[in-house]
């Protein structure tokens, strides 16, 4: 434990978005045109089953189920593991870690933003799912580019897989 004690459950993305386990290759490239979407968490009666990330479907088949190239192993983490030590390892290898029980059911998602100073919330989250739903008046398409180039803090993230539904979250199931 770090010397402030803080967990990974103090942190995660208690609500993330997640799909089930016959998504196919083809929706979860539709997900990943979303560039701030880095993984899609495939769930099965609430267990974690895979992980997928952008370099699994490269060349996949379209309609293949997405879960068969997946992973689990270095993307999963548990909800008591020491959240400094969990952040140093996202810096060095990934950003987006599925949080795990014992009995591999999920829990939510470690977020780190972009800057690797900090997790998203599920405040992030909801504020990003409303900006997209009511985005503002005065459409400026270099806005975020510059925002991003500048290191400006809007970086929140998003549920894997979201498309702006609130449904399918993992400990909201519907």
């Amino acid at each position: 434990m770090s010397g402030s004690g803080a967990t990974v459950a103090d942190a995660m993305i208690r609500y993330p978005k997640i799909c089930g386990p016959e998504t196919t290759v083809a929706q979860v490239r539709e997900q990943f045109r979303d560039d701030h979407v880095h993984a899609v968490l495939v769930v099965d009666n609430g267990k974690l089953v895979a992980v997928v990330e952008r370099p699994d479907i490269s060349a996949a088949p379209p309609d293949l189920p997405a879960r068969l190239l997946g992973k689990l192993g270095d993307r999963v983490t548990k909800p008591d593991a020491d959240l400094e030590a969990t952040r140093h390892t996202m810096v060095e290898r990934r950003r987006r870690l599925a949080v795990i029980d014992d009995n591999g059911l999920l829990l939510g998602l470690l977020c780190l933003k972009r800057s690797g100073l900090g997790f998203c919330s599920d405040a992030d989250v909801q504020a990003r799912a409303d900006e997209r739903r009511n985005p503002p008046r005065e459409q400026d398409p270099n806005r975020r580019r510059r925002a991003r180039r500048a290191e400006i803090p809007i970086d929140t993230c998003l549920r894997p897989g979201s498309t702006g539904d609130s449904t399918a979250r993992a400990g909201n199931p519907s």
